[in-house]
């Protein structure tokens, strides 16, 4: 998928925890780890705010484009 989830690099920056994000969001461990681990298919506006906010990040922070392999498709 070209889009990346970097949600561990700023959990690490902001030294916390998947479960403390997740009741600060106001969202399950089991919804953010689908996020975390890039396999969410789409994330509300109103979830990267939260996240953002808690986090004290912008998207940018949370969500990198990287191209697809050209080999690979």
């Amino acid at each position: 998928m070209p889009i990346a989830v970097e949600i561990d690099v700023m959990l690490a920056r902001r030294k916390m925890s998947v479960g403390e994000l997740a009741d600060r969001v106001g969202i399950t461990p089991a919804n953010l780890a689908v996020l975390k681990n890039g396999r969410a298919k789409a994330v509300r506006f109103a979830t990267l705010a939260a996240l953002c906010e808690v986090l004290e990040c912008q998207p940018g922070d949370l969500l990198r484009w990287e191209a697809e392999d050209a080999a690979g498709e």
